[in-house]
């Protein structure tokens, strides 16, 4: 499940891309796959790292991957291990909404990134979220759970105080919205929903299969339904 637009990152061979808090690596797998390029993967979880190897792995076997240059490492985004102006492109995609010192990993991201490059942040959209966090406690209050709600205004804003350039937005993965919904009305972790189940056999489908009928629906749904916000800046 991708959220940044990739053909945003305007990304060239031999630029450096940091995923950092790169979960299982859906995000990484996609930078692998720009031309020539040298990708880093960050975590605070080694099992999510693990995780992610495993998916570079599968790939590299089927040789999609147009780059073979990436490592991983677990690190912590508010004190990052790398050297200013290190990056040709950052990507933080659902991380922000997880970091208590929002402030410090914010200004990690910017200082590890190139002049003139793109940095691609993605959070949970401020309705959707408010919702699930309406219906549940236990969605939120969970272990490395969120611990916050950004209104988008206010994110721009923490970036350019730190002068960066604030390029556009977008929302994604709208047909994910109600989904949440419902598994927080239920309970986050009961797995005995029949309809919650089968939300799920839906969205799995969908992005295994990528059914340009249900694509349309999410493309269409997001201006209104759709659970993350994208947020594109370039370092001055």
């Amino acid at each position: 499940m991708i959220t940044i637009d990739f053909s945003r990152l305007d990304i060239h061979p031999k630029d450096r891309i940091l995923d950092i808090g790169c979960g299982e690596g859906r995000h990484l797998v996609q930078a692998c796959r720009q031309q020539d390029t040298w990708c880093m993967g960050g975590d605070f979880l080694y099992d999510n790292l693990k995780s992610t190897q495993k998916k570079l792995a599968f790939h590299q076997a089927l040789d999609d991957l147009a780059s073979k240059k990436f490592y991983l490492s677990c690190m912590d985004v508010t004190c990052l291990p790398f050297k200013d102006s290190s990056f040709d492109a950052v990507i933080c995609s659902e991380v922000l909404e997880h970091i208590g010192d929002d402030d410090s990993a914010v200004s990690e991201l910017i200082r590890v990134l190139k002049p003139g490059r793109i940095l691609a942040v993605s959070v949970p959209r401020f309705l959707p979220e408010k919702i699930c966090w309406l219906l549940s406690d236990a969605y939120h209050t969970a272990e490395m759970g969120h611990v916050r709600i950004y209104r988008k205004t206010a994110l721009v804003q923490k970036f350019l105080t730190k002068k960066m350039t604030f390029l556009g937005s977008h929302f994604a993965h709208s047909i994910h919205t109600p989904y949440w919904w419902l598994k927080c009305l239920t309970g986050p972790d009961r797995t005995d929903i029949g309809l919650v189940n089968l939300y799920h056999k839906l969205l799995v489908w969908e992005l295994m299969q990528k059914p340009a009928s249900l694509c349309f629906v999410d493309q269409l749904l997001n201006p209104v339904l759709g659970k993350s916000l994208v947020l594109y800046f370039k370092k001055m």
